[in-house]
């Protein structure tokens, strides 16, 4: 059973630092409780993974990147044949890639995350 969009927020923001890190075998990525428990929750390791590969291929234009899962609105949606992008930027705005979603089961409308030193984290986990 899936948590409310709500709570997941909620929860998410009590996370801050981490007793423990879990690693993506095969990326040897490194992710922590906050986003453990959001994986549960909401069922969606393949976030957790495919931010992990493509901030790892951008590695070497920042040590630092933000990650920003956003739902488009409902017109973007019908023009782009999209329901959802993930972009990928340097922290200072700067947009190094971008990945659309023509589906997602993902509960929530928006979620930022950061990647650095082969880590993947929330923000308050930062």
């Amino acid at each position: 059973m899936k948590a409310q969009v709500n709570e997941i927020k909620e929860r998410l923001q009590y996370f801050n630092g981490t007793e423990m890190f879990y690693q993506i075998p095969l990326l040897k990525t490194r992710f922590t409780d906050g986003l453990k428990y959001l994986s549960e929750v909401a069922e969606c390791f393949w976030l957790i993974t495919d931010a992990s590969v493509i901030a790892k291929s951008l590695m070497n234009r920042s040590e630092f990147i933000t990650i920003d899962f956003k739902r488009l609105p409902e017109e973007k949606q019908d023009y782009s044949g999209y329901e959802a992008e993930i972009i990928y930027s340097d922290g200072n705005d700067n947009i190094l890639e971008k990945h659309g979603y023509r589906a997602t089961d993902f509960p929530l409308d928006e979620l930022r995350l950061f990647f650095v030193n082969d880590t993947l984290m929330s923000p308050s986990e930062y």
